[in-house]
């Protein structure tokens, strides 16, 4: 029985669990539900609960252990020749035997039965039943791929058995339990705090992995590479050794790195900020509601747009623009250059400033302008001495979405600014940033043992401090601003 079944029949319990423990308390207690402890619906929730969440328990931990368990199957199937070999050499080997045990389940029996046998060419067989396989098939991979299903079959039974133990001890606790006295309200309002506190646990648990696991990867990064020459570097080129150092592990200079993001996002910012505060100020304050229900959504269509799409528009149209004009000037524009790259993102940004700075702006209680307008004020002052600085927690907050959305943009940079590193202050220069230089380092074929590979994840550590600081700040100044007109 496959995964998405048993989902299935497990709901189809849950449901049938709440319809008969809110019918059975009402018939517990002849109709009068003012005898019971929680209302009928909260019995029917109890029922629910208890008979789902043990089903679903084990279903994860099956989902989990299943994949470990068949992985040193596979494993113990395995020639010493082959358990011999690096952890990615084995695990592609590995990954072939799950391949063919994936095209054997496509197979008849009278084909199974000669592919054992080694009777035919099973890369041929399974390639026609639409099974592409990346190397040849050797006897012990099908030996393997069999002893894989062989024990999976096992596995799904072994599943499908406990779950119907489990399914048929809790619906006799159930039975057992139901009464008009439960407690069902208050152990179905424990639960819903528990999913509550354990939803929000999420995000804070995915964050310390995220956090931990770069960490990790850069202590490596960092006991081949001495913090100064990264840190303070300015000269970034992973791939040569230093001439004459008698190393082999490169320059890693971030200053470059750091430098062509925080030029970028300025760039951006600049654009997106002037732009997109006027824009949300009048629809905000002065355009009518017809303007307003039209122009929104046609700002909000630039949220939409893919950032490949950007690029496209920066490398064709805005780039030669910037080099042609600057000819016209005297100036040496390149194509592809700081500036193209962070007018172009800033105008990707400007629906984070607009959409949300508008609806901050209109969030800010009528009172206060009819205040200050029957004290004399104009419209005009209204909004920059009452509204503006009423409003001013979110729209710093909106500036910061804006600006973690630039630091963080990859492929505008790539293909407006370019992939070279380059310590300038020439906006018209080419440069690259951070996410850029993490994108290619992990790309190709370097083991993740070498620092050329561990670099991206100094990178994304550093890029992740930058952003937290930002963030910080931000905090603060909203705290502080917030304080004054709560």
């Amino acid at each position: 029985m496959t995964t998405g079944l048993l989902l299935s029949v497990i709901i189809v319990l849950m449901v049938a669990a709440f319809l008969y423990s809110r019918t059975r308390v009402v018939q517990l207690v002849a109709g009068d539900v003012k005898k019971l402890h929680s209302r009928p619906t909260y019995h029917g929730s109890f029922g629910a609960l208890l008979i789902g969440l043990p089903l679903v328990v084990v279903m994860v931990f099956w989902m989990i252990a299943e994949p470990i368990y068949l992985n040193k199957v596979v494993h113990g199937q395995l020639p010493d020749t082959v358990n011999a070999l690096t952890d990615s050499e084995r695990g592609l080997i590995e990954s072939q035997v799950r391949s063919i045990a994936e095209g054997l389940t496509l197979l008849d029996a009278p084909e199974r039965r000669q592919v054992s046998a080694g009777l035919v060419d099973t890369r041929s067989l399974l390639a026609e039943k639409g099974v592409p396989l990346g190397s040849d098939v050797q006897r012990y991979m099908v030996t393997a791929a069999d002893a894989y299903l062989e024990r999976q079959g096992v596995s799904r039974t072994m599943r499908v058995g406990v779950l119907m133990l489990v399914a048929l001890l809790a619906g006799f606790y159930l039975v057992r339990t139901l009464t008009p006295e439960l407690r069902a309200r208050n152990l179905v309002e424990l639960a819903v705090r528990i999913a509550l506190i354990t939803a929000s646990s999420i995000a804070i648990l995915t964050t310390i992995g995220i956090v931990l696991s770069m960490m990790s990867e850069t202590i490596r990064f960092f006991n081949m590479v001495p913090l100064s020459n990264f840190f303070l570097g300015t000269v970034w080129d992973p791939r040569f050794a230093n001439v004459g150092s008698g190393t082999e592990v490169g320059q890693y200079g971030l200053i470059p790195l750091l430098w062509g993001t925080v030029l970028i996002s300025l760039i951006a910012l600049m654009v997106a900020v002037p732009i997109g505060l006027f824009a949300a100020i009048y629809m905000a304050e002065y355009a009518s509601n017809r303007v307003r229900n039209t122009a929104k959504p046609l700002l909000e269509i630039l949220a939409g747009i893919p950032t490949i799409v950007y690029g496209f528009f920066a490398l064709v149209t805005v780039g030669p623009f910037f080099r042609d004009f600057g000819a016209t000037l005297g100036l040496d524009v390149s194509a592809r250059s700081a500036l193209t790259a962070g007018v172009v993102m800033g105008i990707m940004i400007i629906p984070f400033i607009s959409s949300l700075s508008d609806d901050i702006i209109t969030s800010v209680p009528r009172a206060m302008r009819e205040g200050s307008l029957g004290l004399g004020a104009t419209k005009s002052e209204t909004i920059r001495r009452v509204v503006f600085p009423a409003a001013l927690p979110g729209i710093v907050g909106a500036i910061l979405l804006a600006a973690s959305r630039a630091i963080g943009e990859t492929m505008i940079v790539v293909l407006a600014a370019g992939v070279a590193p380059n310590l300038t202050a020439n906006p018209l220069e080419a440069v690259t940033t951070v996410t850029v230089k993490i994108v290619s380092q992990l790309t190709g074929d370097t083991e993740f043992t070498s620092p050329q590979t561990l670099v991206a994840f100094a990178l994304g550590l550093t890029l992740f401090t930058m952003t937290l600081i930002l963030n910080i700040y931000a905090l603060y100044i909203v705290r502080k601003y917030r304080e004054q007109y709560d």
